[in-house]
């Protein structure tokens, strides 16, 4: 018989959860925009305006939030992490250029150290957090 902690259902069932929800908040900010603009001086830019990138930013980290302050921290950063990570890789995997893999894999660090670190923040705050004492 095992002894060790049982993991219940929910908390790995938020995992995917967590990274569908990256997944449709990249295919809502980023995911429609596939086109680069060509200025008058013959400059790329694109395909994603700042906007878009801030955007999906803001909503990942009141994915993030939501998911770690309901007591899913592995959700919030894995499953975070995964779906944003298989996100761009899909739609980065036409690149030219080849250097795709190196722009994923940047992403894939930031937004790990990223959901880490807010993780970590709420979840310290929420044990520090004293009681109410009752009169």
């Amino acid at each position: 018989m095992r002894k060790g902690p049982r993991i219940p259902a929910p908390h790995l069932l938020s995992i995917p959860l967590q990274a569908a929800a990256a997944v449709a908040a990249w295919a809502a900010w980023l995911g429609w925009d596939q086109h680069r603009d060509v200025h008058p001086d013959g400059s790329e830019t694109g395909p994603y305006a700042a906007w878009q990138v801030i955007g999906l930013g803001l909503t990942l980290l009141a994915l993030t939030y939501r998911a770690a302050s309901r007591g899913h921290p592995t959700a919030a950063v894995l499953g975070t992490t995964t779906g944003l990570t298989a996100a761009a890789s899909y739609d980065w995997s036409d690149d030219a250029s080849g250097l795709y893999m190196i722009g994923v894999s940047l992403l894939t660090l930031t937004t790990l150290t990223t959901t880490t670190a807010l993780t970590l923040a709420l979840t310290t705050s929420r044990r520090r957090r004293p009681t109410p004492k009752k009169n």
